[in-house]
């Protein structure tokens, strides 16, 4: 059987447009700095979260030198603690769960989104520089008022920081 050249031409070209599809989607499950939720914690009872020490007083804390962990809940359609506090050019960790739904947790422009998804613990760091305000928001549709679920983080001077932690004020 004779195959015409640009039939030939069209063949190998379409071989070459498959391995690449396949070997993008590859990089992109598998490339550098990708990364999935990992499932390394223990499941969370969703509806017991006063009585988990991470998650029953919402809050940010330092762990570290220039590290801190925020601990937060998501819910029907809020974020607790709200706003969250955190100093400036530190490097912050995200313990986020839910207590009723799936959410999103989106820290806007940043590249920090994730899924928290009830009896999980979604874990994202970022770093922080000079003080401003992010919007936080939930990029999964989780009701009927998910269009108002809405959040802040502020960025805020050493001082400030300091000061908000000793006037006995949660951040």
């Amino acid at each position: 059987m004779h195959i015409h050249a640009y039939e030939k031409l069209w063949l190998a070209f379409a071989v070459i447009l498959i391995l690449l599809l396949i070997g993008s989607v590859t990089y992109g499950a598998v490339g550098p700095g990708v990364a999935m939720v990992a499932d390394s914690e223990d499941q969370i009872d969703p509806g017991a979260l006063d009585e988990d020490e991470r998650f029953a007083e919402p809050r940010v804390e330092q762990v570290g030198d220039n590290h801190y962990a925020a601990y937060v809940i998501a819910y029907q359609f809020a974020f607790e603690p709200s706003p969250i506090v955190v100093p400036e050019n530190s490097r912050v960790t995200l313990y986020v769960t839910s207590r009723d739904v799936i959410h999103g947790f989106e820290v806007a422009g940043t590249n920090a989104n994730t899924m928290v998804v009830p009896g999980e613990v979604s874990e994202i760091t970022v770093e922080v520089g000079e003080p401003q305000e992010y919007g936080l928001l939930c990029n999964e549709y989780c009701g009927a008022g998910h269009h108002g679920m809405e959040g802040k983080v502020h960025v805020v001077s050493e001082e400030e920081y300091a000061n908000l932690n000793e006037g006995g004020e949660t951040a």
